[in-house]
Protein backbone atom coordinates (compact mmCIF):
# COMPACT_ATOMS: atom_id res chain seq x y z
CA UNK A 1 0.00 0.00 0.00
CA UNK A 2 0.92 3.66 -0.57
CA UNK A 3 -0.23 6.88 0.27
CA UNK A 4 -0.30 9.43 -3.06
CA UNK A 5 0.12 13.04 -2.27
CA UNK A 6 -0.62 16.10 -5.09
CA UNK A 7 1.01 18.90 -4.07
CA UNK A 8 -0.51 21.80 -5.45
CA UNK A 9 -0.62 20.69 -8.97
CA UNK A 10 -1.11 22.56 -12.17
CA UNK A 11 -1.43 21.93 -16.13
CA UNK A 12 -1.59 24.02 -18.54
CA UNK A 13 -2.53 23.27 -21.98
CA UNK A 14 -1.28 27.00 -23.55
CA UNK A 15 -3.75 29.43 -21.86
CA UNK A 16 -6.28 26.50 -20.65
CA UNK A 17 -6.00 25.37 -17.20
CA UNK A 18 -6.79 21.55 -17.42
CA UNK A 19 -5.72 20.99 -13.95
CA UNK A 20 -5.43 24.54 -11.25
CA UNK A 21 -3.53 24.29 -8.02
CA UNK A 22 -4.71 20.99 -7.11
CA UNK A 23 -3.92 19.85 -3.72
CA UNK A 24 -4.62 16.28 -2.58
CA UNK A 25 -3.51 13.14 -0.39
CA UNK A 26 -5.11 9.59 -0.33
CA UNK A 27 -5.15 7.28 2.73
CA UNK A 28 -3.39 4.27 3.02
CA UNK A 29 -5.63 1.78 1.25
CA UNK A 30 -8.07 4.11 0.30
CA UNK A 31 -10.46 3.86 -2.72
CA UNK A 32 -10.91 7.59 -4.00
CA UNK A 33 -13.06 8.73 -6.92
CA UNK A 34 -12.36 11.23 -9.17
CA UNK A 35 -16.09 12.77 -9.72
CA UNK A 36 -17.03 15.61 -12.46
CA UNK A 37 -18.03 16.55 -15.57
CA UNK A 38 -16.58 15.94 -18.74
CA UNK A 39 -13.55 18.59 -19.09
CA UNK A 40 -12.59 18.85 -15.55
CA UNK A 41 -9.54 18.09 -15.51
CA UNK A 42 -10.24 14.23 -13.62
CA UNK A 43 -8.57 12.64 -16.46
CA UNK A 44 -5.69 14.83 -16.43
CA UNK A 45 -4.87 14.51 -12.96
CA UNK A 46 -4.81 10.83 -13.33
CA UNK A 47 -2.56 10.70 -16.04
CA UNK A 48 -0.25 13.23 -14.11
CA UNK A 49 -0.01 10.60 -11.27
CA UNK A 50 0.44 7.81 -13.65
CA UNK A 51 3.22 9.71 -15.45
CA UNK A 52 1.71 10.09 -18.77
CA UNK A 53 1.62 13.75 -18.50
CA UNK A 54 3.84 16.05 -16.86
CA UNK A 55 2.69 18.90 -14.47
CA UNK A 56 3.10 22.61 -15.34
CA UNK A 57 3.89 22.78 -11.42
CA UNK A 58 3.70 20.84 -8.77
CA UNK A 59 4.31 17.42 -7.35
CA UNK A 60 3.67 14.14 -7.57
CA UNK A 61 4.00 12.07 -4.47
CA UNK A 62 4.31 8.40 -3.97
CA UNK A 63 4.71 6.26 -0.97
CA UNK A 64 6.98 9.53 0.20
CA UNK A 65 8.90 9.90 -3.17
CA UNK A 66 8.86 12.59 -5.53
CA UNK A 67 7.82 10.97 -8.59
CA UNK A 68 7.45 14.19 -10.92
CA UNK A 69 9.49 13.72 -13.97
CA UNK A 70 9.79 9.58 -13.30
CA UNK A 71 8.45 7.32 -16.31
CA UNK A 72 5.52 5.22 -15.81
CA UNK A 73 7.40 2.23 -15.26
CA UNK A 74 9.72 3.48 -12.35
CA UNK A 75 6.33 4.75 -10.26
CA UNK A 76 4.72 1.01 -9.74
CA UNK A 77 1.24 1.73 -10.39
CA UNK A 78 -1.21 -0.24 -12.66
CA UNK A 79 -3.54 1.75 -14.93
CA UNK A 80 -6.73 0.34 -16.64
CA UNK A 81 -8.11 2.64 -19.50
CA UNK A 82 -12.07 3.16 -20.24
CA UNK A 83 -10.67 0.87 -23.68
CA UNK A 84 -9.29 -1.44 -21.70
CA UNK A 85 -6.66 -1.78 -24.36
CA UNK A 86 -6.21 -5.56 -24.57
CA UNK A 87 -3.64 -6.80 -27.51
CA UNK A 88 -6.20 -8.46 -30.10
CA UNK A 89 -3.49 -10.52 -31.48
CA UNK A 90 -2.75 -12.07 -27.74
CA UNK A 91 -4.66 -14.65 -25.79
CA UNK A 92 -5.78 -13.79 -22.49
CA UNK A 93 -3.28 -15.71 -20.89
CA UNK A 94 -0.29 -13.96 -22.74
CA UNK A 95 -2.16 -10.16 -22.19
CA UNK A 96 -2.00 -10.82 -18.37
CA UNK A 97 1.42 -11.78 -18.83
CA UNK A 98 2.73 -9.05 -21.10
CA UNK A 99 4.36 -6.74 -18.41
CA UNK A 100 5.29 -9.63 -16.24
CA UNK A 101 7.31 -10.74 -19.33
CA UNK A 102 8.62 -7.15 -20.27
CA UNK A 103 10.38 -7.29 -16.44
CA UNK A 104 12.16 -9.91 -17.42
CA UNK A 105 10.45 -12.60 -15.10
CA UNK A 106 10.96 -16.68 -15.62
CA UNK A 107 8.27 -18.65 -16.90
CA UNK A 108 7.43 -20.41 -14.10
CA UNK A 109 6.91 -16.98 -11.83
CA UNK A 110 4.70 -16.04 -14.72
CA UNK A 111 2.34 -18.99 -14.81
CA UNK A 112 1.94 -18.82 -11.53
CA UNK A 113 1.59 -14.92 -11.18
CA UNK A 114 -1.17 -15.01 -14.04
CA UNK A 115 -3.39 -18.42 -12.67
CA UNK A 116 -3.49 -16.28 -9.31
CA UNK A 117 -4.65 -13.14 -11.39
CA UNK A 118 -6.97 -14.93 -13.76
CA UNK A 119 -8.25 -16.55 -10.39
CA UNK A 120 -9.28 -13.79 -8.60
CA UNK A 121 -10.69 -12.10 -10.88
CA UNK A 122 -12.43 -15.75 -12.27
CA UNK A 123 -11.23 -15.94 -15.30
CA UNK A 124 -9.34 -19.54 -15.36
CA UNK A 125 -11.46 -20.64 -18.16
CA UNK A 126 -10.74 -17.70 -20.15
CA UNK A 127 -6.59 -17.95 -20.33
CA UNK A 128 -6.85 -19.74 -23.91
CA UNK A 129 -9.28 -16.97 -25.31
CA UNK A 130 -8.21 -13.68 -27.64
CA UNK A 131 -10.33 -10.23 -26.45
CA UNK A 132 -12.64 -10.65 -29.94
CA UNK A 133 -14.15 -13.66 -28.56
CA UNK A 134 -14.84 -11.87 -25.12
CA UNK A 135 -17.77 -10.13 -24.15
CA UNK A 136 -17.56 -6.93 -22.07
CA UNK A 137 -17.46 -7.80 -18.69
CA UNK A 138 -14.76 -10.50 -19.31
CA UNK A 139 -12.35 -7.64 -21.60
CA UNK A 140 -13.05 -5.65 -18.13
CA UNK A 141 -11.93 -8.74 -15.92
CA UNK A 142 -8.45 -9.29 -18.20
CA UNK A 143 -7.65 -5.58 -18.08
CA UNK A 144 -7.84 -5.28 -14.17
CA UNK A 145 -5.86 -8.95 -14.06
CA UNK A 146 -3.26 -7.48 -16.32
CA UNK A 147 -3.39 -4.47 -14.16
CA UNK A 148 -2.91 -6.05 -11.05
CA UNK A 149 -0.66 -8.88 -11.62
CA UNK A 150 2.57 -6.70 -11.46
CA UNK A 151 0.57 -6.06 -7.90
CA UNK A 152 1.29 -2.24 -8.39
CA UNK A 153 1.40 -0.02 -4.66
CA UNK A 154 -1.01 1.96 -6.50
CA UNK A 155 -4.54 1.15 -8.40
CA UNK A 156 -5.45 4.02 -10.87
CA UNK A 157 -8.81 3.47 -12.96
CA UNK A 158 -10.10 5.52 -15.63
CA UNK A 159 -13.80 5.18 -16.38
CA UNK A 160 -13.47 1.53 -16.61
CA UNK A 161 -16.83 0.58 -16.63
CA UNK A 162 -18.33 3.09 -18.64
CA UNK A 163 -18.32 0.47 -21.92
CA UNK A 164 -20.63 -1.75 -20.04
CA UNK A 165 -24.59 -1.74 -19.85
CA UNK A 166 -26.49 -1.01 -16.73
CA UNK A 167 -27.52 -4.33 -15.38
CA UNK A 168 -23.45 -5.64 -15.48
CA UNK A 169 -21.98 -2.24 -14.75
CA UNK A 170 -23.91 -2.70 -10.99
CA UNK A 171 -22.27 -6.47 -10.96
CA UNK A 172 -19.14 -5.23 -11.80
CA UNK A 173 -19.42 -2.08 -9.11
CA UNK A 174 -19.56 -4.68 -6.34
CA UNK A 175 -17.27 -6.85 -7.25
CA UNK A 176 -14.36 -4.53 -7.87
CA UNK A 177 -15.43 -2.93 -4.52
CA UNK A 178 -14.83 -6.42 -3.06
CA UNK A 179 -11.89 -6.96 -4.60
CA UNK A 180 -10.29 -3.48 -3.39
CA UNK A 181 -11.30 -4.05 -0.50
CA UNK A 182 -9.64 -7.86 -0.58
CA UNK A 183 -6.04 -6.66 -1.75
CA UNK A 184 -5.94 -3.01 0.10
CA UNK A 185 -4.08 -1.48 -2.55
CA UNK A 186 -4.73 2.30 -2.89
CA UNK A 187 -6.60 2.91 -5.52
CA UNK A 188 -7.74 6.50 -7.52
CA UNK A 189 -10.73 5.97 -9.75
CA UNK A 190 -12.08 8.56 -12.12
CA UNK A 191 -15.87 8.36 -13.53
CA UNK A 192 -18.36 11.23 -14.61
CA UNK A 193 -21.56 8.97 -13.12
CA UNK A 194 -22.61 10.12 -9.27
CA UNK A 195 -23.60 6.26 -9.04
CA UNK A 196 -20.18 4.88 -9.51
CA UNK A 197 -18.76 8.00 -7.07
CA UNK A 198 -21.87 7.22 -4.32
CA UNK A 199 -20.55 3.53 -4.63
CA UNK A 200 -17.45 2.82 -4.79
CA UNK A 201 -15.92 5.85 -2.88
CA UNK A 202 -14.66 5.68 0.43
CA UNK A 203 -14.20 9.81 -0.18
CA UNK A 204 -15.17 11.56 -3.26
CA UNK A 205 -13.32 14.19 -4.64
CA UNK A 206 -15.51 16.51 -7.06
CA UNK A 207 -13.91 18.76 -9.21
CA UNK A 208 -15.12 21.19 -12.18
CA UNK A 209 -13.24 23.12 -14.43
CA UNK A 210 -9.93 22.04 -13.20
CA UNK A 211 -10.16 22.67 -9.33
CA UNK A 212 -11.42 20.73 -6.41
CA UNK A 213 -14.77 21.82 -5.14
CA UNK A 214 -15.23 19.44 -2.25
CA UNK A 215 -13.47 16.46 -0.78
CA UNK A 216 -15.74 14.10 1.26
CA UNK A 217 -17.49 11.20 2.18
CA UNK A 218 -20.26 10.39 -0.10
CA UNK A 219 -22.99 11.07 2.79
CA UNK A 220 -20.72 14.73 3.42
CA UNK A 221 -21.01 15.99 -0.58
CA UNK A 222 -24.49 14.56 -0.84
CA UNK A 223 -25.74 16.11 2.47
CA UNK A 224 -23.66 18.91 3.46
CA UNK A 225 -22.37 20.33 -0.22
CA UNK A 226 -19.53 23.14 -0.10
CA UNK A 227 -21.29 24.96 -2.89
CA UNK A 228 -24.34 25.26 -5.28
CA UNK A 229 -22.15 23.42 -8.20
CA UNK A 230 -21.80 19.97 -5.74
CA UNK A 231 -25.44 20.51 -4.93
CA UNK A 232 -26.90 20.45 -8.51
CA UNK A 233 -24.05 17.83 -9.91
CA UNK A 234 -24.75 15.37 -7.11
CA UNK A 235 -28.19 13.97 -7.24
CA UNK A 236 -31.31 12.59 -9.89
CA UNK A 237 -32.44 15.38 -9.78
CA UNK A 238 -30.46 17.15 -8.32
CA UNK A 239 -31.09 19.92 -5.02
CA UNK A 240 -33.72 22.28 -5.33
CA UNK A 241 -32.52 25.89 -5.36
CA UNK A 242 -34.33 29.01 -5.14
CA UNK A 243 -33.47 32.86 -4.31
CA UNK A 244 -34.79 34.15 -1.24
CA UNK A 245 -32.63 37.63 -0.63
CA UNK A 246 -29.13 37.37 -0.77
CA UNK A 247 -29.31 33.90 -0.45
CA UNK A 248 -30.31 30.45 -2.37
CA UNK A 249 -32.24 28.11 -0.55
CA UNK A 250 -31.62 23.91 -1.43
CA UNK A 251 -33.41 21.14 -0.38
CA UNK A 252 -33.23 17.57 -1.95
CA UNK A 253 -36.21 16.21 -3.61
CA UNK A 254 -36.60 13.57 -1.01
CA UNK A 255 -36.76 15.92 1.79
CA UNK A 256 -39.68 18.01 0.13
CA UNK A 257 -42.89 15.59 0.75
CA UNK A 258 -46.45 16.39 1.31
CA UNK A 259 -47.30 17.40 4.26
CA UNK A 260 -50.19 15.09 5.03
CA UNK A 261 -47.94 11.72 4.84
CA UNK A 262 -44.56 13.55 6.48
CA UNK A 263 -45.27 12.96 9.52
CA UNK A 264 -43.43 16.22 10.46
CA UNK A 265 -45.57 18.30 13.46
CA UNK A 266 -42.35 20.14 14.66
CA UNK A 267 -39.58 21.75 13.05
CA UNK A 268 -41.37 21.63 9.38
CA UNK A 269 -41.21 24.54 6.72
CA UNK A 270 -44.30 24.39 5.09
CA UNK A 271 -44.60 25.11 0.92
CA UNK A 272 -47.92 25.65 -1.05
CA UNK A 273 -46.83 23.26 -4.28
CA UNK A 274 -48.61 23.88 -7.04
CA UNK A 275 -48.41 20.46 -9.90
CA UNK A 276 -47.45 20.61 -13.53
CA UNK A 277 -46.33 17.44 -14.39
CA UNK A 278 -45.74 14.15 -12.44
CA UNK A 279 -43.58 11.33 -13.58
CA UNK A 280 -44.36 8.17 -12.16
CA UNK A 281 -40.99 5.53 -12.35
CA UNK A 282 -41.96 2.66 -10.81
CA UNK A 283 -40.42 2.70 -7.22
CA UNK A 284 -41.10 6.48 -6.58
CA UNK A 285 -42.51 9.18 -8.21
CA UNK A 286 -41.43 12.18 -9.35
CA UNK A 287 -43.70 15.49 -9.51
CA UNK A 288 -42.56 18.84 -10.66
CA UNK A 289 -44.66 21.97 -10.12
CA UNK A 290 -44.09 25.36 -8.36
CA UNK A 291 -43.90 27.14 -4.95
CA UNK A 292 -44.61 30.86 -4.00
CA UNK A 293 -41.98 32.32 -2.70
CA UNK A 294 -42.95 36.39 -1.98
CA UNK A 295 -45.35 36.13 -4.75
CA UNK A 296 -42.53 34.97 -7.07
CA UNK A 297 -43.36 30.99 -8.49
CA UNK A 298 -39.90 28.70 -8.08
CA UNK A 299 -40.08 26.09 -10.00
CA UNK A 300 -39.01 22.51 -7.80
CA UNK A 301 -39.28 18.81 -8.01
CA UNK A 302 -40.67 16.45 -5.23
CA UNK A 303 -39.30 12.35 -5.13
CA UNK A 304 -42.17 10.64 -3.83
CA UNK A 305 -41.30 6.81 -2.93
CA UNK A 306 -43.91 4.42 -4.55
CA UNK A 307 -45.09 3.49 -0.99
CA UNK A 308 -46.13 6.68 -0.18
CA UNK A 309 -49.68 7.25 -0.12
CA UNK A 310 -50.25 10.46 -2.51
CA UNK A 311 -51.75 10.72 -5.50
CA UNK A 312 -50.74 14.19 -7.47
CA UNK A 313 -52.87 15.60 -10.19
CA UNK A 314 -51.61 18.40 -12.62
CA UNK A 315 -53.17 21.33 -11.64
CA UNK A 316 -53.95 20.75 -8.41
CA UNK A 317 -51.82 22.73 -5.08
CA UNK A 318 -51.06 20.75 -2.08
CA UNK A 319 -49.63 21.68 1.04
CA UNK A 320 -45.49 20.09 0.95
CA UNK A 321 -43.03 20.82 3.59
CA UNK A 322 -39.55 20.25 4.57
CA UNK A 323 -38.02 19.50 7.88
CA UNK A 324 -35.82 22.49 8.85
CA UNK A 325 -32.59 20.35 8.97
CA UNK A 326 -32.51 19.55 5.43
CA UNK A 327 -32.54 23.11 4.21
CA UNK A 328 -29.35 24.03 2.92
CA UNK A 329 -28.39 27.74 2.59
CA UNK A 330 -25.80 29.04 -0.35
CA UNK A 331 -24.23 32.84 -0.71
CA UNK A 332 -26.18 34.13 -3.88
CA UNK A 333 -22.97 35.85 -5.24
CA UNK A 334 -20.40 32.67 -4.26
CA UNK A 335 -21.96 29.82 -4.58
CA UNK A 336 -20.76 28.53 -1.29
CA UNK A 337 -22.56 26.83 1.42
CA UNK A 338 -23.57 29.62 4.35
CA UNK A 339 -25.31 29.21 7.48
CA UNK A 340 -27.36 32.66 7.26
CA UNK A 341 -31.16 31.28 7.26
CA UNK A 342 -34.00 33.45 5.34
CA UNK A 343 -36.35 31.60 6.47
Amino acid sequence: MALVEIREVSKHFGDVAAVDAVDLATAEGEFLVLLGPSGCGKTTLLRMIAGIEQPTRGDIVIDQQVVTGLPPRMRNIAMVFQSYALYPHMTVYKNIAFPLKTRGLDKAEIKEKVEWAAAMFKIDRLLHRKPRELSGGERQRVALARAMVRQPSVFLLDEPLSNLDAKLRASAREELQAFQKRIGVTTIYVTHDQVEAMGLGQRIVVMNKGRVRQVGTPREVYHQPADTFVATFLGSPPMNLFEQGDVLVGFRPEGFLPAEVAGWTEGAVPFSFSVTWVEDLGAERLVYGNIEQKSQAKHVVSKVPANVSFLAEVGRTYDFAVRREDLRFFDRESGLRTDQSPL
